[in-house]
């Protein structure tokens, strides 16, 4: 990480859980010069800084209330930043289909907002994270995640030659953060009886650190346009709920409005566009106005076959029970057993 040696990064959401994971790899496992968490929770900023990341013991760190609807705010906290990753969202499902204009605001609007203060700004790369919700949605987070995805594609254009570059990094649930599913079932643990929606239902998993591991190996790959798609993998709803709680009774209460069956991370739609890697697949822009060459690291990939698609369902990688309890141990300890140690490759 010799290109982040006395580099000034932003994070906007930086105080969730992608955010402070990231901080502690970023000071922790890099020469990062500065580091702008930029985050509307106030409270969420207390506890970072009196818990976590005290600035004393890390002088690099800025606290910077902003909410990415504000993009005067942005534009400020923007002076001097290098590299940006945006993982401010709003992500419940059932929050957005109850506030939708809300959901718009912040992550179609936050998004426009970002991208419109980066190009005025001297930053050279931005990464967002996207969702596999993004891919064929049907809710309305899913499609405001989507439009995103479209923004930060387009906004090369907008940059030009010179200008910053944006790409995107689409991946699956994330294991144990804020409101997911295993949280949730270590709390329902001592009732008993687990409620799952459907046992076939599937799902995509990625640990914190392996997303953190992914997005810069995204920043090293980019050249603008591109989503990038880990190779990570499936389990089942079912499988999730016998690793927390094997003791526990399951009950079916049916799957809930805006959720899929299974999740999918490329539609095959978009597999003229895709590209194979060992470890991940780039879906390419249809448009490259910005530069008239084609990107380096063509020749190092293969391209996907024609009705080529990625889903949940049809991945080839699964999680045993025991594999996902092996995980759980390490990611996700309950309440009383201590956090484990951040492991980023």
């Amino acid at each position: 990480m010799h290109w982040l040696e006395n580099k000034t990064v932003l994070i906007t959401g930086g105080t969730g859980s992608f955010g402070k994971a990231c901080s502690r790899f970023l000071l922790e496992k890099t020469g990062v010069g500065r580091l702008v968490v930029f985050s509307r929770d106030e409270q969420k900023h207390v506890n970072m800084q009196r818990h976590h990341f005290p600035p004393d013991q890390y002088p690099q760190i800025r606290y910077f209330v902003g909410d990415v609807r504000d993009q005067k705010r942005l534009r400020m906290a923007l002076k001097g930043v290098d590299y940006v990753i945006h993982a401010a969202a709003m992500k419940h499902v059932d929050i957005a289909e109850y506030n939708p204009q809300e959901c718009i605001q912040t992550n179609i609007g936050g998004a426009e907002n970002l991208i419109s203060a980066c190009l005025d700004s001297d930053v050279k790369k931005v990464i967002a994270l996207s969702t596999d919700k993004a891919a064929g949605p049907i809710n309305l987070y899913g499609a405001t995640k989507l439009c995103s995805d479209k923004l930060f594609v387009a906004a090369n254009s907008l940059s030009g030659a010179y200008g910053p570059r944006f790409a995107v990094v689409r991946y699956g649930n994330v294991l144990g953060s804020n409101g997911s599913v295993i949280p949730f079932f270590q709390n329902k643990r001592k009732l008993g009886v687990l409620p799952i929606t459907d046992p076939q239902m599937t799902r995509f998993i990625i640990t914190l650190e392996q997303g953190i591991d992914f997005v810069f190996t995204a920043f090293n790959q980019m050249e603008g346009g591109e989503v990038f798609v880990p190779k990570i993998p499936s389990t089942t709803i079912l499988d999730i709920a016998k690793a927390v709680a094997p003791e526990c009774e399951t009950e079916v209460i049916g799957i809930r409005p805006g959720e899929k069956m299974h999740e999918c991370m490329i539609p095959s739609d978009e597999a003229l566009q895709t590209i194979e890697f060992p470890g991940h697949y780039i879906i390419q822009p249809n448009h490259r106005s910005w530069s008239s060459h084609p990107p380096d690291y063509l020749d190092q990939g293969i391209p996907c076959e024609p009705g080529f698609c990625y889903e949940s369902d049809n991945n080839p990688d699964w999680l045993s029970v025991a594999e996902l309890e092996e995980l759980i141990r390490e990611h996700c300890p309950s309440a009383d057993t201590p956090s484990p140690v951040l492991k980023v490759a």
